[in-house]
């Protein structure tokens, strides 16, 4: 096996493995393994080099008080987020967005139809899925969309070297919902804009949560070529 092709070997292998982890075990990840973590992730291009991405990180005591904080201020206020949510999801959009909700509620047993157990599911989203950490990504409102788009970036580093140290991770813009809190709570400048956040932690494979899977378009569906 050559290099080019034992490095693009290493790449797929994490690409198929990685999974949105909707169930952790309860134990802490490593403060070192956290920050090799953070030390690929940075390695991550943006334009003209600004790197705008700030992350805030809990652990321990931090990532309880938040997900109580967190969970009570969903039940109590409205959705207010930093970046503007999807109006309405339409065509092909609508339906992978179905397609992808019936496989997770199917894992865990949720029939369609069954609102107390949707509404169940999606609350599990503030409790960070009992993730044993939090990232919060931030970007500075001055680098407008392209800011965030770098940020998108970061995000994909992130979750790529987690799962190259065997950690699992769940990206979340539900919590983005959540900015005013999470402003308040981390003391965000009002000058950066919430991104996402990213719950992290040691998988739990029993869960058949984390046993589902979702399908990805055809490339020849994605792609146009202009050869002339």
């Amino acid at each position: 096996m050559t290099e080019n092709t034992a490095t693009l070997s290493s790449l797929e292998s994490l690409l198929d493995s990685r999974i949105s982890c909707r169930a952790y075990e309860d134990r802490q990840v490593p403060r070192d393994v956290i920050n090799e973590i953070l030390r690929l992730a940075q390695k991550t291009p943006s334009w003209c080099n600004t790197q705008p991405w700030q992350v805030a990180i809990t652990e321990g005591e931090g990532t309880e008080k938040f997900r109580a904080g967190l969970g009570a201020y969903v039940m109590a206020n409205p959705q207010e987020s930093d970046f503007e949510f999807p109006r309405e999801y339409q065509g092909v959009y609508k339906s992978r967005r179905f397609d992808c909700a019936m496989a997770l509620y199917s894992s865990v047993g949720i029939e369609h139809g069954d609102r107390a157990g949707s509404g169940a599911q999606t609350m599990k989203n503030f409790e960070l899925f009992g993730a044993p950490h939090v990232a919060i990504i931030t970007t500075d409102e001055a680098l407008g969309t392209y800011g965030a788009v770098d940020c998108g970036l970061y995000v994909n580093s992130f979750l790529l070297a987690a799962q190259s140290l065997g950690v699992a991770t769940i990206p979340q813009a539900a919590l983005a919902g959540c900015s005013k809190f999470i402003h308040e709570h981390f003391g965000i400048d009002d000058t950066r804009k919430v991104v996402c956040a990213i719950s992290f932690g040691y998988a739990d494979t029993e869960h058949p949560v984390n046993g589902f899977r979702t399908s990805r378009e055809d490339v020849d569906n994605v792609v146009q070529w202009m050869s002339n």
